[in-house]
């Protein structure tokens, strides 16, 4: 039986990125049949199927996703020994792909953007929502970043703080019962709108409230931040919301920022990678621009 090969690696990686034999050999450069063939080989090689065919693509057994840890150091060690792993900001035209919250995207977003014009002018950017699947996505190299609170992400992930955030009430400037200051028996009256969002702290919100003992009047549930200003504006609604996307949101001049009547928990906004591009260069820059960016807004 024929050992392992350079080649088998990125096949077995690229199958495992893609679900799909034709977008494999199409990311290695072989044809699909040999991708066939390879796999075949290995298949009897490991006395395992590795990937089967389902209706969401090939999805690998539990001996495939047992290898890929070790598949992915091996190749990661190899590029870099072979200096594949170079990264010029001026020349790249690389996709970076980063899991954040919609709350993320209004204060991090247009900085990011208009940073990487400047000095990586040919970069570009996607973002994913930032989810319970982001751990899986920084593994397998699907997003290189992902920035936000979480306790989705754990062991087997660098993280580097970035930014101290609390929570704030925003209101309507022509609120007709709440002018300057918020009381406790305001806040309890007054129906609010609920964002319900992963990355930006909830459940420490919902944990401060329920320590304060505190009776809201939810009327309105959303899943995002999207919308939220302009119906606040218009309406007698209340919002508690991080206090940077407060800021951002005041400056459309209908909204005033409150304190809220009682003392709420902070939380630290981080950005994760895995371990794996950890020392990968073009990771590094990211990471370092993100950085940057945020230590201007303290």
């Amino acid at each position: 039986m024929r050992e392992l090969d350079l080649k088998d690696l990125r096949m077995l990686d690229a199958l495992f990125k893609t679900r799909n034999v034709s977008q494999a050999s199409e990311k290695i450069g072989l044809s699909q049949p040999s991708v066939s063939i390879r796999l075949g080989q290995l298949r009897q090689r490991f006395k395992d199927a590795l990937f089967v065919r389902t209706s969401a693509g090939m999805q690998p057994t539990p001996k495939a996703e047992a290898l890929i840890p070790a598949i992915h150091q091996a190749l990661a060690l190899f590029d870099a020994s072979t200096g594949q792993a170079v990264f010029d900001p001026l020349t790249s035209d690389r996709t970076f792909k980063i899991c954040m919250t919609d709350a993320g995207q209004f204060i991090t977003l247009p900085a990011l953007l208009n940073r990487a014009r400047s000095i990586a002018p040919n970069v570009r950017v996607e973002v994913l929502n930032l989810t319970a699947e982001a751990s899986r996505l920084l593994e397998s190299g699907d997003a290189d970043l992902a920035i936000g609170f979480t306790l989705d992400i754990q062991a087997g992930f660098y993280q580097q703080a970035l930014l101290e955030d609390h929570f704030v009430c925003i209101v309507s400037k022509r609120h007709p019962r709440i002018a300057s200051r918020l009381s406790r028996k305001q806040f309890e009256a007054e129906a609010q709108i609920d964002v319900v969002t992963r990355g930006t702290g909830h459940w420490l919100l919902y944990k401060g409230l329920e320590d304060a003992a505190v009776a809201r009047r939810v009327a309105v549930r959303v899943p995002s931040f999207l919308g939220l200003a302009r119906i606040v504006a218009h309406s007698d609604l209340l919002a508690l919301v991080p206090a940077r996307m407060g800021e951002i949101l005041a400056k459309q001049g209908e909204l005033r920022i409150l304190n809220p009547p009682i003392t709420l928990p902070s939380y630290v906004v981080k950005q994760y990678w895995h371990e794996r591009y950890h020392r990968d260069p073009a990771n590094i820059w990211l990471r370092s621009v993100i950085s940057d960016l945020y230590a201007g807004m303290v």
